[in-house]
């Protein structure tokens, strides 16, 4: 059984975790297997959005702590590894910010340490009701420093501090009003949730949505006078498309677009 199964429907490439005896921990076979994908995703011009998930109790619980553990025990007492680890993780988080197509976490259970980091980097996510978010490292002497990176950039920074310094959780329904997650809904309807959500930006036009990702990213790291700057110069940019032009006359005559891409 893949420790990660992509299975695509409608646009959608839907990916879960399944490593539910470890609750989805990211391992270096899990890190691993996330980074091919979405590589893989990247270059493939039918996957319009992307839903993430964790099979069994839970999304995500962070690092592997028994790999950590073993690691504990070479020469240098890990150093190596745990450079080459956080190196990996943060190439990954990064991949899904670079990554064209929008990419959605369907949240479930817990998730906390790296996989709290794993909800923060996603574009957008949805979790089940009574989901609980946390990074946790503090409680065993490890601060969450690179999940603090993607966390810090989401939800107020005196918040992030807090969970940070205290170890504590927070659930569904603070995660949403921090702005961590983008809803919460009962269990029982949390994939249609996520799917629904990503059908809708799967119905809009690609390239229009590939452009408007980059740019978010990118405006969003810079003083407003150059953010507009950059920002109009994207908005030119993707008037040129054929698409768009189509898409402005369909609006305009009252009819669906006939979008080529």
């Amino acid at each position: 059984m893949a420790i990660l199964e992509r299975t695509d429907k409608g646009g959608v490439a839907h990916l879960m975790m399944n490593a539910p005896e470890t609750l989805n921990a990211l391992s270096d076979e899990m890190l691993a297997a996330l980074q091919g994908a979405f590589d893989s995703i990247a270059q493939d011009d039918t996957v319009r959005a992307v839903v993430l998930s964790g099979a069994g109790k839970a999304f995500c619980a962070g690092h592997n702590l028994k790999e950590m553990t073993a690691a504990r025990q070479s020469p240098d007492g890990g150093q190596a590894y745990f450079k080459d680890l956080f190196d990996r993780c943060a190439k990954m988080m990064l991949t899904i910010n670079d990554l064209p197509q929008p990419v959605i976490a369907q949240v479930h259970g817990i998730a906390t340490a790296a996989g709290c980091q794993l909800v923060a980097t996603c574009d957008m996510a949805v979790a089940a009701e009574g989901t609980r978010f946390g990074v946790n490292g503090v409680n065993i002497g490890l601060f969450c420093s690179t999940p603090m990176v993607a966390l810090s950039r989401v939800i107020p920074r005196k918040k992030a501090f807090e969970m940070l310094t205290t170890g504590t959780f927070i659930e569904a329904t603070e995660a949403e009003r921090l702005g961590l997650i983008n809803r919460s809904v009962p269990e029982a309807d949390l994939a249609d949730e996520a799917e629904q959500l990503a059908q809708t930006v799967a119905s809009k036009l690609s390239a229009a949505v590939k452009i408007g990702k980059h740019a978010f990213y990118k405006q969003i790291q810079m003083p407003v006078d150059q953010a507009y700057a950059y920002t109009g110069d994207v908005m030119v940019q993707n008037m040129m498309l054929r698409d768009t032009e189509e898409g402005i006359n369909a609006f305009i005559e009252k009819r669906d677009p006939d979008w080529k891409g």
